[in-house]
């Protein structure tokens, strides 16, 4: 019988379909005798076949120069790496930590660390990588060399090839003709990458390469490219960035306007600046002096050239669209000085009439975030306790988080502490993201004294599951100790949601190992 007669009379059944023997009687054990033919095709089939022609085998990685891990933190790095594969509970999550939340913080430390990732776990790190874009950056740093030659032979890595964020073999940015010709030949990613490197260490030098290709360019390679220009941004790009005002993409201008802006000493800041005074003026006809608007009536094409979008999002009238766009591409310090030398303080403390206040302060905002002015932000984003709908800036927490973004590392850990303080943690989760790993010590205070006065309020934790995930993550580990008092069941309360309590000393049990492991994980990794 052919392969295919065995395969429909195994499929359909012996009894539907009986093997039909060619000459001699019928077996008395049809499925024995069906298995036994199906056996013998195969043996005849694999005898039959021809050996394969070896292949050349693949060039060897990369040296790694790196030292390797101490044997704890190998151990622990299987550990993690297992762990993120196991299958999850579901529900409820328990008074142990969640070890795949650990994974990044873990990379990050071995990578300031300098160490080099076993060869055994690099096929579970790549895995992990390839699952959680947000792994990858760290992740691929951490397999360095060898990471990427094993990405070449495996397709299922080959994301590892296509990232610039040292996911790519760039070549030395000090040889022309290296540069050069990774430039004409190489793959977007590649170069992309190459761009990034060549600016790192050279910005003007990035964009004359750059210049040289940009004709040729597709125009969403072009913004891409362009979007590249922000790292180091600096006066000496203004010439190609004037250009680009004139592309035939308009996304491709939009960005070219919105890099100028960034740079106050543009001429497309002038100009900016120059329709945007036009609008904007002091008025002193009341009792006390305020701010009096008066939105363009029109945006021409010398407005749309220069980044202005002349239709409006629905919901959006056109002149305040219209002014708020030529505000936050205004240089900051121009205000200053149009409303007599004001600081930014009283800047944003003047009443605004006919209620523009709104957008004009809105528009401010994102100037500051724009051109990276503490000085505006500070001023926007007021004292931590005010309620944020009196704030002098926006009442957005997201747009504050931009704004804490400008200030230092310590400066938005303090003001965010003040924050938590006086309103609590319902709408400090976003101010929380950008605030420094580990937590400052004024800072992860305020967090714990808040979830302990939200545990005393008697709701659950899980309202509050996002502030702890971040706790877990960014309290500094020398917390554990002062936070074990709170892992205590306490009694019911009266008005308190049923079983809140044994869930709140769940979660803070939770909270105090997990702080404890992260511990043991630097240990681990200083241990030399």
């Amino acid at each position: 019988m052919s392969w295919e007669e065995l395969v429909t009379s195994a499929l359909l059944g012996t009894d539907r379909r009986p093997p039909a023997p060619r000459g001699g009687p019928a077996p008395a054990d049809v499925p024995a005798a069906l298995l036994d033919a199906a056996a013998l095709h195969t043996v005849r089939q694999r005898a039959g076949l021809r050996p394969a022609v070896p292949q050349a085998r693949p060039a060897p990685a990369a040296p790694d120069p790196r030292p390797a891990l101490p044997e704890a933190a190998r151990l622990r790095l299987a550990h993690l790496l297992a762990d993120r594969a196991a299958p999850s509970a579901g529900g409820r999550r328990g008074a142990a930590p969640d070890l795949t939340e650990l994974i990044p913080q873990w990379l990050a430390t071995a990578n300031r660390m300098g160490y080099r990732a076993p060869a055994s776990l690099l096929p579970p790190l790549l895995d992990a990588a390839r699952a959680r874009t947000d792994l990858r950056p760290q992740a691929l740093a951490f397999a360095g060399p060898r990471g990427l030659w094993l990405a070449g032979l495996n397709p299922d890595w080959r994301f590892a090839l296509r990232g610039s964020a040292g996911g790519t073999l760039r070549p030395d940015v000090t040889d022309p003709d290296a540069v050069a010709r990774l430039w004409e030949e190489g793959l977007f990613a590649e170069r992309i990458a190459l761009l990034d490197a060549v600016r790192a260490q050279d910005p003007p030098a990035g964009t004359a390469l750059l210049a040289t290709t940009w004709a040729a360019e597709r125009a969403e390679d072009r913004l891409m490219f362009l979007d590249s220009l922000r790292s180091g941004l600096g006066n000496a790009d203004e010439p190609f960035l004037e250009q680009a005002l004139s592309d035939r993409s308009r996304n491709v201008r939009a960005t070219a306007a919105e890099l100028l802006s960034a740079l106050p000493a543009s001429a497309l800041a002038g100009r900016m600046a120059a329709r945007a005074l036009s609008c904007v003026h002091l008025d002193r006809t009341g009792v006390s002096p305020g701010i009096a608007v008066e939105a363009p009536h029109e945006c021409d094409a010398g407005m749309q050239r220069d980044g202005v979008a002349a239709v409006p999002p629905a919901g959006r009238g056109e002149r305040s669209w219209w002014l708020g766009q030529l505000v936050e591409a205004t240089p900051l310090d121009v205000w200053e000085e149009r409303f007599g030398g004001r600081a930014a303080e009283e800047v944003v403390a003047l009443p605004v009439a006919d209620e523009w206040a709104g957008e004009l302060h809105a528009a401010w905002c994102r100037a500051a975030v724009r051109q990276r002015n503490p000085h505006w932000s500070r001023a926007l984003l007021g004292r931590p306790s005010a309620p944020p709908a009196s704030g002098p800036g926006t009442a957005s927490i997201a747009e504050r988080s931009k704004l804490l973004s400008v200030l230092e590392e310590g400066e938005r850990a303090s003001w965010v502490a003040g924050f938590i303080a006086a309103h609590g943690l319902s709408e400090a989760f976003q101010l929380l993201g950008v605030c420094t790993v580990p937590w400052a010590g004024p800072l992860g205070r305020a967090v714990v004294d808040a979830l302990d006065i939200a545990r005393d309020g008697g709701s659950y934790p899980w309202s509050f599951s996002g502030v702890m995930g971040l706790a877990e993550r960014c309290l500094d580990p020398a917390e554990a100790d002062r936070l074990e008092v709170l892992t205590a069941a306490q009694d019911e309360q009266e008005g308190a949601s049923p079983g809140a309590g044994g869930y709140w000393s769940e979660a803070f049990q939770r909270l105090v190992s997990t702080l404890r492991l992260r511990a043991t994980m630097e240990a681990e990794l200083l241990a030399a």
